[in-house]
């Protein structure tokens, strides 16, 4: 499966979950959950995955930890905030250079309208528009 296919499953089923659950629960809640059904969904899903980091000869096997990892190709962050920061979509950045994968999404499941609180990143590009911003255009 490419990874447009399994990003199109990941933001279909947060906006579901959101919907389902509303804004406001903690960051782990939203991610046990959509786990688990993006696992009902057929995709393997790992949880809290660590990125290792080599600095001068150092590796560093656990400087990171992602929140989900999706069929060994997408990375999923997971925020539950009034408002994303500009470091959030970097964090999510610096995941797809250190592993190599070349698509992440930033989920806020804190927005109102979960829309506008997904944000696709492309390893190489820092993409600024939220889903719903792409739409309009």
């Amino acid at each position: 499966m490419h990874e447009n296919q399994i990003g199109t499953i990941i933001v279909q089923t947060a906006i579901e979950l959101h919907k389902d659950l509303g804004p406001g629960l903690l960051e782990s809640v939203y991610e046990v959950l959509l786990a688990h059904r993006l696992r009902q969904k057929g995709l393997r899903v790992e949880r809290q995955v660590p990125i290792a980091i080599e600095v001068d000869g150092y590796r560093f096997e656990e400087a990171f930890r992602a929140d989900l990892i999706v069929e060994g190709k997408v990375i999923v962050e997971l925020k539950s905030v009034e408002q994303v920061h500009p470091a959030h979509k970097k964090q999510v950045l610096t995941y797809l250079r250190l592993t190599g994968l070349r698509l992440g999404y930033l989920l806020n499941f804190g927005a109102a309208r979960m829309k506008d609180g997904i944000f696709r990143i492309i390893n190489g590009k820092l993409d600024t528009h939220t889903e719903a911003q792409r739409a309009q255009r």
